[in-house]
């Protein structure tokens, strides 16, 4: 039987379908009968693979680091020869991700981590570790970038990093107050000034 014709199976049904409900409906507003109902499958089911709403949350907090953390790893932005613009072209690539409604194109662990930072330590934790982890992603290339340079800048590779993942998910913010992707792509455009700026002046500065 070929990859394409096994089906899913009720787990991985519930973790696709919190992906959509909770981004459209918040976590807290998300019930099991709604993961159920869209999921097309039992309460039963859900109980055999989850013992509880939270523990779905967890789970799907890293089924979202699994399935992003695919697309970025395969995305076009890595094929630039200089770290810079490997930088810039990620900051492209999630400019271009801003398609659809507003939970097409936001976070689930950030929508999720909002919501339970204070109450649900564990899914916390675990959109904690999906946004670091990804911003670890970018962090050889930032200090591939200084070392082109041959910058000594007064901030890390890690600071950096993380910094552009507060822009986006602020952005996600800013577009879920007004119900459209447009602000959360001029505010990607300035985070890509930003660094442009923050690499040209180190380097300026090294000229003189």
């Amino acid at each position: 039987m070929s990859k394409s014709a096994i089906k899913p199976d009720a787990r991985t049904k519930l973790l696709t379908a919190a992906l959509s409900v909770i981004r459209t409906k918040g976590y807290s507003a998300t019930t099991v009968d709604e993961l159920c109902a869209a999921a097309g499958v039992t309460k039963g089911a859900f109980f055999h693979h989850f013992k509880s709403k939270d523990e779905l949350g967890v789970a799907a907090a890293n089924h979202w680091s699994e399935t992003t953390g695919a697309l970025f790893a395969d995305a076009p932005y890595h094929n630039f020869a200089a770290p810079l613009d490997r930088i810039l072209g990620y900051l492209e690539f999630r400019k271009a991700l801003l398609k659809g409604g507003v939970p097409d194109f936001t976070c689930l662990v950030g929508t999720m981590v909002q919501e339970t930072y204070e109450t649900v330590p564990a899914i916390r934790n675990a959109c904690s570790s999906s946004i670091t982890s990804h911003a670890a992603t970018l962090e050889a290339d930032i200090e591939a970038a200084v070392h082109e340079r041959d910058l000594t800048p007064d901030w890390t590779a890690k600071s950096l990093a993380l910094h552009t993942q507060a822009v986006i998910q602020g952005a996600f913010i800013l577009a879920k107050a007004t119900g459209g992707a447009d602000i959360a792509a001029d505010s990607i455009d300035h985070l890509s000034r930003y660094i442009r700026m923050l690499f040209s002046a180190g380097a300026e500065r090294k000229r003189i």
